[in-house]
Order: C-alpha cells, then sequence, then structure tokens
C-alpha cells in the first residue's frame, strides 16, 4: 500500500524563539538546526532575516552547515523582507523564502487598512518577486482562520498561479476548534481549482489549547505538511508540539492510514531536552510524550499493572521516543508489588514479614515524603534487617527551644506495656533529647560522635543521623532516619540504648 508523507516543518527557531523569555545566540540556534536535522524534520524555519542583522546572520549560519532540510526565512509581503530573506537562504543546499500577508477582514481593517483586492495584488507581486530569486515559495494568509472562506479560496488560488509550491493556512490566533479547522482545509481541497499544484500546510496555534488537535484535523482532511515547534513553544500559548503531532499519528494508524513522517522518534526526548536547556523554558512534567511524568507510574493498581504487562497503562513504549524505560515512582499510593520489585532490583532478599515490615515502614515515610528515592529504601531495609530487639520505642517527643530559652525536651518512651516519660534541658534541642532519654531508661550515655547526612535531595530530604555513644566505657552506635532531623536524632539515641542492651543480654547468657 502507497505511503503518504506528511512533511514537519520546525519553527522552533523562529516562532519558538518568540516565546517570552527564551532568547538564542547563533551558535545554540545552530545545535538546535544539527539536533532538528537528526531528528529528521523536512524543513527548519531558522529565523526572520529582516527582523535584525542578528537574525539574518542566524539564518546564513543555518543555512551554511544544515544540508538535509530546507531551511527557510521569512518575510513579510515587501521587496526589503524578500531580499534580506533570499540572502539569508540563498546558499542554502535547499533554500525557501515563505511570504506572509494578513487576509482576515479584523486585520486588513485594523493592522493593514488595505482592502481586498489590494491584498491579492500584494500577495501576488510578492510571490512572484519571490519566486524570480527562489523556485520554493511558501506563502502563508496570515489570520486563514478567521478569514472569510471565499476569499481566502480566491488567495489560495491567486498565489498558486503566481508560484507558490506551499501555502500554509494558519491558525495565527488560536481560535478555530478541530471540526471547524477541518472543514476549512476540506473546502480548500474541494473549491480552489489548482489546489493540487501546491502543498498545503497548516500553522496552528495553541491558545485554546487545540494546537495539536486542529493540525490533526487538518491532516485528516488533506494537509502534507504541518509546522510546529519542539516542546510546543512559541507566541503567547505556544505552538502545536512537534512530538505531539508526530506520535499522534504513529500511533493511531487506524486513524491516519497510510501517512508517515520521516522524523526519528528516538531522538525526540533528547531534541526536547537540548531545547529546554538553551533556551532557559522548562518543560511541564506532566508534558504528553516527553514530560519528565509522561511514563512515570505512582498508583499502585497502575504501577502492578505496568509490571505485569506495559501496554496495560502505556500507549507508546518510553525507548521509542528516547527514555531509558518506564518509571516506577514510590510514593504513598504505591503498592507492595511495586515496592517488593524495587527491593529485589536494589539486591535486597527479604522474608514475607520482614517484606511487610519494611512495607509498613515505608507507608509511614511515604505519607511524610513527597518522592522515596532508592537511598530511602536502603534505610528503611537496613534498619529492618538489623534485627535490634526494642526494648525501647520511641512512642512521642516534643522540644522547646529558642535564642532567649533554655533548651528543654520530653520524651516518651515505650517499655513492653509500661509507658515512660521524662523532661530534661540540655544545650540544644537534640542535647536536651538525649539526657532525656538517659532519664527515661536510667542509662547514662556520653556522646562521642555525632554524625548527620542528607540521603536524598530537596527540601523533604530523608535525614541520617549516626550517633556513636559510650555507656561506661561501653562504646555503642546507633542510627535512626527521619525527614525530621531531631527526630531522625531521637531514633538514633534511643537505637544505641537497644544495642547496648542487646550486647549485655549476650554477655550475660555467655
Amino acid at each position: 500500500m502507497k505511503k503518504d508523507k506528511l512533511l514537519i516543518f520546525d519553527t522552533t527557531l523562529r516562532d519558538g524563539e518568540q516565546t517570552p523569555g527564551a532568547s538564542l545566540t547563533t551558535n545554540e540556534k545552530l545545535k538546535i538546526a544539527l539536533q532538528l536535522e537528526k531528528l529528521g524534520v523536512d524543513a527548519i524555519e531558522a529565523g526572520f532575516p529582516r527582523t535584525s542583522p542578528g537574525d539574518l546572520e542566524v539564518v546564513k549560519t543555518v543555512a551554511k552547515h544544515v544540508k538535509k532540510p530546507i531551511i527557510c526565512g521569512l518575510a513579510r509581503a515587501t521587496k526589503k523582507d524578500i531580499d534580506d530573506a533570499y540572502l539569508a537562504v540563498k546558499n542554502a543546499k535547499r533554500p525557501r523564502i515563505h511570504v506572509f500577508l494578513a487576509t482576515s477582514k479584523i486585520h486588513m481593517q485594523y493592522k493593514l487598512r488595505k482592502a481586498k483586492d489590494e491584498i491579492l495584488k500584494a500577495s501576488v507581486e510578492a510571490v512572484k518577486y519571490a519566486k524570480k530569486k527562489i523556485s520554493d515559495i511558501e506563502f502563508s494568509p496570515e489570520d486563514a482562520s478567521r478569514t472569510e472562506r471565499d476569499f481566502l479560496a480566491q488567495v489560495v488560488e491567486t498565489v498558486i498561479k503566481a508560484g507558490a509550491t506551499t501555502v500554509n493556512i494558519p491558525d495565527t490566533v488560536g481560535y478555530s476548534v478541530p471540526q471547524e479547522f477541518g472543514s476549512i482545509i476540506n473546502d480548500l481541497m474541494n473549491n480552489v481549482p489548482n489546489i493540487n499544484k501546491a502543498v498545503i500546510s497548516v500553522h496552528c496555534h495553541n491558545d485554546l489549547g487545540l494546537g495539536v488537535s486542529n493540525s490533526l484535523a487538518a491532516v485528516l482532511n488533506g494537509a502534507r505538511q504541518v509546522e510546529c515547534t519542539i516542546n510546543g513553544l512559541g507566541e503567547r500559548a505556544g505552538n502545536a508540539s512537534l512530538e505531539e503531532i508526530v506520535m499522534g499519528i504513529k500511533m493511531r494508524k487506524d486513524i491516519f492510514k497510510n501517512i508517515t513522517t520521516d522524523i526519528n522518534t528516538k531522538e525526540l526526548y533528547k531534541t526536547s531536552k537540548l531545547v529546554s536547556k538553551l533556551t532557559g523554558i522548562e518543560v511541564q512534567p506532566n508534558k504528553a510524550i516527553i514530560g519528565e511524568n509522561a511514563f512515570s507510574h505512582e498508583s499502585g493498581i497502575h504501577q502492578d499493572g505496568v509490571m505485569k504487562k506495559r501496554v496495560t497503562y502505556e500507549i507508546i513504549s518510553p525507548r521509542d521516543v528516547g527514555f531509558k524505560g518506564s518509571k516506577i515512582v514510590l510514593g504513598k499510593l504505591s503498592g507492595r508489588h511495586a515496592f517488593s520489585d524495587r527491593l529485589e532490583k536494589l539486591g535486597y532478599s527479604l522474608s514475607d514479614k520482614e517484606l511487610d515490615q519494611a512495607f509498613l515502614r515505608f507507608k509511614v515515610l511515604a505519607d511524610k515524603k513527597r518522592k522515596i528515592y532508592d537511598e530511602d529504601l536502603a534505610i528503611i531495609v537496613e534498619e529492618e534487617l538489623a534485627t535490634i530487639p526494642e526494648q525501647y520505642k520511641l512512642k512521642d517527643f516534643q522540644v522547646s527551644s529558642g535564642k532567649s530559652i533554655t533548651p528543654s525536651a520530653k520524651v516518651e518512651l515505650k517499655k513492653g506495656k509500661e509507658v515512660l516519660n521524662a523532661i530534661s534541658n540540655g544545650d540544644g534541642p537534640i542535647d536536651a533529647c538525649f539526657k532525656t532519654i538517659d532519664k527515661a531508661t536510667g542509662l547514662k550515655g556520653k556522646l562521642v560522635d555525632y554524625r548527620v547526612s542528607a540521603v536524598t535531595g530537596g527540601k523533604d530530604a530523608l535525614g541520617d543521623v549516626s550517633v556513636k555513644v559510650s555507656f561506661d566505657k561501653e562504646i555503642v552506635i546507633g542510627r535512626g532516619s527521619s525527614t525530621d532531623i531531631i527526630e531522625a536524632s531521637v531514633l538514633a539515641y534511643v537505637n544505641a540504648v537497644n544495642r547496648l542492651l542487646q550486647k549485655r543480654g549476650k554477655k550475660t547468657k555467655k
């Protein structure tokens, strides 16, 4: 069955750079262009040469170094704009000039102050002038989606007669909806006599969040070029996202029958990261296809399904777009299956009882901490496998501290069925806690060493505290972890007390 190719026209370097806050140097633009070539785009709109000498030089540089895609320069329907666009792209292996002129009533009346016949005349003159310089000419009737349909058809027919090889239909302000925009393309395909002499393209903005939907509706109605950007960058709410359009067509072959692109989808994530890094515009985590959460699963039901059969909750293989694989994110919604699977991958082998206990501790931590890392799991498991008999268990503690008050602590310990309470002061909140534990247990400890480290990054990092305590010349080490560093310290000291009692118990037996 014959393949029907859809051309991917990337305008990240032109419209994408118009994203507020996104500014690229010549070298950065070249890096992106070379990656777009590797990605497999058919055309790169490298800039708007007339806007500045710098932009003209950028387009020249891209035209010189990038060989496979068409290199395009944007121009208004004026001779000066077209001259600059020609200077910028003339040395490209495959040069194109892209001319645009508004055709909607609102633009003609308020921006251009021109009548329909003047717009038609200016469009034809611009295309013919550009055609004398380069054979590949694209024309865009700006704000096409708000242009009267009969006049739009007339403009399209006229510019094709004048020599336009591609006619782009822009939804410039993202006003259209899929059913409407699809019908605009359908009307043009059926009512413009010479429509088969040019490629019909679309350029959809995302003001209503419908840029990709409108683009795909246009493809279903005969458009064979889509203008889009990496990460959906662009003016205001941005443009249709390249990665979403490409993967939408690839994944829904039942709808987009025989339509293909030359995009190497395994380069999508890499391209996205490069553009994000160089523009300084971060990709939202839940962005379709290339967001960090696009293949992450935290819900226990989803995790269980994905581990049994990936396609239960993933319609795209992560590796097909450049990710290493699915991510099972452990958090408070995670189930026992995902927890057990992660421990096995980390090399831990636990009995059912140990696993149950470790899972309970994991759930307690997950309620305090948004994301659980492998290092967090290691602490949980290592403490669980240590199997120190807990003669004393921490039930509760309170501390009072400040610049103008003496630090004090109240600690509540449980020993069997007995509950022990004590209050004491100290040099600081942690020292007060340690002295209070001594008071409650009747033991006298001397802190030899105290170390704290953040097991993981972030504001909610799990703190790991290690204490070395001397009890009548018997030195023991205790360890505790929590997102609260004082609690971690208290747990570490109680752990040291329990280790001491276990050590003394073994000596008594001997």
